[in-house]
């Protein structure tokens, strides 16, 4: 079995990317965490991909002083320097500009923590519970230029409970993503035909 290379892309901790490296262990899992870039240095998760035994590199996105696309073919430069094919994104707190996406189509993935097109972009929890939500939950979809907007893959939902706040229900959500993530890049690496 041909094993997809695929490439992280995280600004902290990396959790989701954590779920993903603990899923492609399995000797069946159709893909491998070749590379894990970092837009911050010493964000947390160069550490757990490090402590794995996988190549990282940060591309600090302040030392192209506001050039989006220029950071961003920083980035691609290194994806493609490890001949990465599929490209996911755990907690990488930048948004593109149409030219990334459109060099990744089809090959890059997000997860995101709401049941889109529900709550696109940040504080999803607080949200969610201001408008009296009943559910919530995850999503993994394909990047497209547009914010959260590209085809979903793959969710799950989470029932708001009486009383959650913001945090609980959020370590609810995040228990669907680390299942989710790693379910959908088994899809991308061996369902879907790849750009």
């Amino acid at each position: 079995m041909s094993r997809k290379r695929v490439g992280v892309l995280i600004s902290g901790r990396g959790s989701n990317m954590a779920a993903l490296i603990e899923a492609a262990k399995a000797p069946d899992y159709p893909a491998e965490i070749a590379l894990v870039v970092s837009n911050k240095p010493g964000a947390g998760g160069l550490a757990t991909a490090e402590a794995n035994g996988i190549t990282t590199a940060t591309v600090d996105h302040r030392a192209f002083k506001g050039d989006r696309e220029a950071f961003e073919r920083a980035v691609h430069a290194e994806l493609e320097g490890h001949r990465v094919d599929i490209v996911c994104l755990a907690g990488f707190m930048r948004i593109f500009t149409p030219w990334f996406p459109g060099q990744w189509e089809g090959r890059m993935i997000n997860i995101h923590p709401s049941l889109l097109p529900a709550y696109k972009g940040l504080d999803t929890h607080a949200r969610a519970l201001a408008d009296g939500a009943k559910v919530h939950g995850a999503t993994v979809h394909f990047v497209v230029p547009d914010l959260d907007a590209g085809p979903v893959i793959l969710q799950e939902e989470v029932p708001v409970l009486e009383g959650d706040t913001p945090e609980t229900l959020a370590r609810r959500v995040l228990e669907a993503e680390h299942r989710i993530y790693p379910a959908a890049l088994r899809m991308i690496a061996t369902e879907y035909r790849l750009v």
